[in-house]
């Protein structure tokens, strides 16, 4: 995507610009002076209540699931802790086990569970960011009632067989919930094909507008809910419905399923021409020896700071990510690199580089040569300073 201004976007993961799709039906919604509040019982909240119901059945086909196991949320942040925190409610506390390489969302939820009774554990993860089986199995023994793995990881785009996993976990007695926000919309999506109690979207990953997402919530699954009063969404999320956000992220989600096929394979090829630039410059690529999404590409440049780099390329015109976005404002070095084994040193150098429909090899190929500009600029300043 280039911006108007003549940068380039490369940090899709952190959002994705707003998809046609997703524009059209957003504006529909808002140009109609016609619609009311969906629980109103009048014309003008049937109506609402029509579309919204619309866009819940759209999810449902896209995700393969039913329409009345989503429930809309704010966001993939609100709901990972709808999740965690009210299927924990329902239950006596107790162990609560999660991926060392989580998102902050569910990572600090669990933190949170910890400090209130429940006990936390920690799933090791090998040095390309996946999944320790034999530590997970050891931790299976301790019969977790929680269990919680992403399904690509936002950083790195490192794809965990959650499947496996979650069936596991599930004959030893554990409720599974699966973080799907960077998944969505990059690749097919299924709660029961996963076998997972719970997966969780976020509408601005792939092309709706911020403020939206959802968790699909197995019908046999209880929760408290976090937000009480009117009793929407069947009494697991109370608060007027956001009908326009819902009508676009399920015109987003078909959209980017349908073109999928399209875009998957020219996406892959763009990585590995970024990725074989970036091995002649030296760079180190984590999880790359792990099955990835095609547009992700976590690296760092041995003996330069991430966020220099990042801040060179923004005024380059080029538009990246140092690692989550949720994060990128923290300190130190991202949570997932260490968990992986990678020195802090060198993991305080990371730059993410992610994709979307409209990149280019254009794209890539000026990307490239901004970062080997910026690279020799910094370390020609590195050497000044040391004289």
């Amino acid at each position: 995507m280039t911006f108007a201004a003549g940068g380039v976007y490369l940090d899709w993961n952190a959002t994705a610009p707003l998809a046609a799709a997703a524009r059209a039906a957003l504006h529909a919604c808002l140009d109609d002076e016609r619609l009311g509040n969906p629980s109103s019982l009048h014309a003008a909240g049937r109506r609402a209540r029509t579309l919204l119901e619309e866009a819940r059945r759209t999810l449902a086909e896209c995700l393969e699931s039913s329409p009345e196991e989503i429930v809309f949320t704010s966001g993939g942040t609100e709901a990972n802790a709808l999740f965690l925190r009210g299927a924990a409610a329902r239950l006596e506390p107790g162990l609560i086990a999660v991926s060392a390489v989580e998102h902050s969302s569910v990572y600090e939820t669990a933190r949170l569970l910890a400090a209130h009774g429940w006990r936390l554990v920690e799933i090791p993860v090998d040095a390309e960011g996946r999944i320790d089986p034999f530590a997970f199995e050891r931790i299976l023994r301790e019969r977790p009632a929680i269990v919680s793995v992403m399904l690509a990881h936002n950083e790195t785009g490192v794809i965990q067989d959650v499947a496996a996993l979650a069936r596991a976990a599930r004959e030893a007695g554990a409720l599974v919930h699966c973080d799907a926000v960077q998944a969505a919309g990059k690749m097919p999506l299924s709660r029961r094909g996963l076998g997972v109690h719970a997966l969780t979207l976020s509408g601005h990953k792939f092309g709706a507008p911020p403020g939206i997402g959802a968790l699909v919530l197995a019908r046999e699954v209880a929760l408290e809910p976090l937000i009480t009063g009117g009793g929407q969404e069947s009494g697991r999320r109370s608060g007027t419905e956001n009908v326009p956000g819902a009508m676009a992220m399920a015109a987003a989600l078909a959209d980017s399923l349908e073109a999928r096929e399209s875009w998957y394979a020219r996406l892959r090829s763009l990585q590995q021409r970024l990725e074989a630039g970036l091995a002649a410059q030296g760079a180190v690529i984590f999880g790359a020896g792990a099955t990835r999404l095609p547009n992700t590409t976590f690296f760092a440049l041995p003996g330069l700071e991430g966020a220099a780099l990042a801040s060179r390329l923004d005024r380059a015109g080029f538009a990246v990510g140092t690692g989550s976005a949720c994060s990128s404002g923290e300190p130190g070095a991202p949570r997932s690199l260490l968990a992986m084994g990678v020195p802090e040193a060198l993991a305080r150098g990371v730059v993410r580089v992610s994709t979307g429909s409209s990149t280019t090899e254009a794209d890539i190929d000026g990307f490239l040569a901004a970062l080997a500009q910026a690279a020799g600029d910094l370390r020609r300043l590195a050497a000044l300073c040391a004289d």
